[in-house]
């Protein structure tokens, strides 16, 4: 029997409609459990561990029908990283010895030999001086520095030595100059000799990425998380765990890019061209997103969606996040208005003096002016299992994971359709 031709158009109307995606408990809980599982062993961006990892990540991109980005064969967005290490250093100050504990090399790979004050620029650091603020200003310098730390600053200096004495990591291109630090006042003649040989090695990284595209190519939404982990600790006693697992940090955010991933890929096109990416070695420097910033032009980034740390309720409630830099850009306030009526509520960083806008991968992009803020909600000034081998999936909320994913997805409704588009970061406020 043949139908009516309205019914049968109502027929093919209503099977043509999209069924949107369903987040469910279930879904989360086996992403997090597979990227918190001791198999991955802490996803360290700088060992193999972290392969293991991105192959997931990929194949859950694949699963979702996202497409690679539009200069990748495939969902890996590859790059490399010089790891640098000192092989030998000799100081000739007239005579006075430099100890190992008494320096520290922020180091490109050119070689160091120099002979005097026209080598490098000398900048000393009294016993007035901030060194924590001094340092992050000599960090983003360019050319060679040469930098004396009055030995009032002992404590401080050798906390910095003891971290800084790892490798230094930099991008190939990238030839800022070395930076020698060095806990002694400054010789009173100028001839003097430093002498540091190194060893450098490549190191082949990847982000991973897909997208969505929209009907405007040229307007991106971001959503990322980082998906690396501080891998392996020290075992304090026989028996005891090793690996950080990094459930809350950051595979909760990890999985709810991937979620967002489904979620979205099940609706119709988009208005803007939706990116999706899993960050590299956020712990270790923020690598990856400082090159995924570099193949768009940030002008055309109209927001990001960074999340970190979502597997745990915030002291305001279960159906509550946080957003840091709230007022850099009215991103918090779109997100405020587009949970008006609804059981959830954004609202800003209730924990500025711990300055996480900028320990972030949003921080990357935002100082290129992109509205780039991280969502949060766990209360990480009292969160016992930040960076400890206890950081598993076992301590994950799951249903309140699940649930923040959900209010992230309708919240980003205004500025996916396009209705909706944050002010830009005012770059000459940023630290």
């Amino acid at each position: 029997m043949r139908l009516p031709i309205f019914i049968a158009s109502a027929v093919l109307f209503i099977q043509c409609q999209t069924t949107p995606y369903q987040f469910s408990g279930k879904s989360t809980a086996h992403i997090l459990k597979t990227l918190s599982a001791d198999e991955m062993r802490g996803r360290h961006a700088f060992t193999p561990d972290i392969e293991k990892a991105a192959d997931f990540i990929a194949g859950e991109f694949k699963r979702a029908g996202l497409q690679a980005l539009s200069n990748q064969n495939d969902y890996r967005q590859k790059f490399n990283i010089y790891s640098i290490t000192i092989d030998e250093a000799n100081f000739n100050f007239r005579n006075a010895t430099v100890k190992p504990d008494q320096f520290f090399v922020l180091a490109d790979n050119n070689s160091i030999e120099w002979t005097s004050d026209k080598d490098a620029a000398i900048i000393e650091l009294g016993k007035d001086a901030d060194f924590r603020a001094e340092f992050g200003k000599i960090r983003n310098m360019d050319g060679e520095v040469l930098v004396f730390a009055d030995p009032s600053h002992k404590d401080i200096f050798i906390r910095y030595q003891r971290f800084f004495s790892r490798a230094s990591r930099t991008f190939p291109n990238e030839q800022n100059g070395n930076k020698v630090f060095v806990l002694a006042n400054k010789p009173p003649n100028k001839n003097f000799k430093i002498s540091i040989s190194k060893n450098v090695e490549t190191i082949e990284m990847a982000n991973v990425a897909g997208m969505i595209k929209g009907n405007r190519t040229d307007e991106y939404v971001l959503f990322s998380a980082h998906y690396d982990h501080i891998g392996i600790r020290p075992v304090q006693e026989a028996g005891t765990d090793s690996i950080a697992n990094g459930a809350n940090d950051n595979a909760s955010g990890t999985t709810a890019v991937i979620e967002l991933a489904r979620y979205f890929k099940s609706l119709d096109k988009p208005e803007r061209t939706l990116v999706f990416v899993a960050f590299t070695a956020e712990e270790s420097g923020g690598y990856g997103s400082q090159y995924f910033s570099r193949q768009f032009d940030p002008e055309k980034i109209m927001a990001m969606f960074n999340i970190e740390m979502i597997g745990k309720p915030a002291v305001e409630g279960p159906n509550t996040a946080w957003i840091t830099g709230f007022d850099k850009s009215t991103f918090g306030e779109l997100l405020q208005k587009s949970a008006e009526g609804t059981i959830y509520e954004f609202y800003p960083d209730p924990y500025p003096t711990q300055n996480l806008f900028y320990r972030s991968d949003n921080a990357t992009l935002a100082r290129l002016g992109v509205p780039a803020h991280t969502i949060s909600t766990t209360p990480i000034d009292v969160d016992p299992d930040y960076h400890q081998v206890s950081d598993e999936f076992e301590t994950i909320d799951v249903a309140h994971l699940t649930n923040t994913i959900k209010a992230i997805s309708k919240a980003a409704v205004g500025i996916v359709s396009g209705k909706d588009t944050p002010t830009r970061v005012n770059t000459s406020e940023l630290n």
